[in-house]
């Protein structure tokens, strides 16, 4: 069991519930998970509009660790009608950094990012 994503993921959850809006949601998403999980190093959630994809919220805007991760994941932000509205993207320089309850933590995270961008 992955703790630090356990306690990251509260974190989340909690700023979700208060619905505090969706890009406060979205920094306190990328803060969260880079400060509580050592392994993780960047994060970045990516909102579709039309055919662009555009970088909403991220740990480093000018750094994305894109050719210098060992391990990566992407979890599809969903709306309440199942459509793809955005992507979350982790990124760590360890090889395999994730295990299965961390992709379990994320998928959560990335739905509720995604119930709560159709709620506003």
């Amino acid at each position: 069991m992955s703790i630090p994503t356990d306690v990251a993921s509260l974190q989340i959850m909690a700023h979700v519930y208060k619905r505090e809006g969706l890009q406060s949601i979205f920094n306190k998403t990328v803060e969260s998970l880079v400060e509580q999980v050592l392994y993780i190093d960047w994060v970045g959630i990516y909102m579709y509009e039309n055919l662009d994809h555009r970088l909403v919220a991220a740990s480093s805007f000018e750094d994305d660790l894109k050719w210098e991760c060992n391990g990566e994941l992407k979890f599809p932000i969903t709306n309440s009608m199942e459509e793809e509205i955005g992507m979350m993207v982790v990124r760590s320089r360890q090889p395999i950094a994730f295990d299965v309850t961390d992709v379990s933590t994320l998928e959560t995270i990335a739905a509720a990012i995604g119930q709560e961008s159709y709620a506003n």
